[in-house]
């Protein structure tokens, strides 16, 4: 959970003890949670409006898949794969990779 481990947590409760009192905090925990299930009503609301807005083709849209990283990531493996396939159809019409040192052919009239 965020790379937050038991013994932070521990840490975290008892300087929050120490800071707000043993009688505001379970004030403090319960509006927490309040907040937390507001933010999370509000990012689903977000993602069901985006949803509505871009049509039946995007129906399984989730908002990770609008992270930078994750899109970035995702053109590089469609690219990636592009190429591969590019590869395997130029070794089927007979191209073939150059070896260590070979000069490509060069055609004088081409050119």
């Amino acid at each position: 959970m965020f790379g937050v481990g038991l013994a932070e947590i521990a840490v975290i409760a008892l300087v929050a003890i120490l800071v707000f009192g043993p009688d505001r905090l379970p004030e403090l925990a319960k509006q927490a949670g309040q907040f937390a299930r507001k933010a999370r009503d509000f990012a689903n609301s977000a993602r069901d409006e985006l949803r509505d807005e871009l049509g039946p083709d995007f129906s399984d849209l989730e908002l990770r898949d609008l992270d930078p990283r994750t899109i970035v990531r995702k053109h590089i493996i469609e690219a990636m794969e592009d190429a591969d396939e590019d590869q395997t159809a130029s070794r089927k019409r007979g191209h073939r990779a150059l070896d260590e040192g070979e000069i490509p052919p060069y055609d004088a009239d081409a050119t």
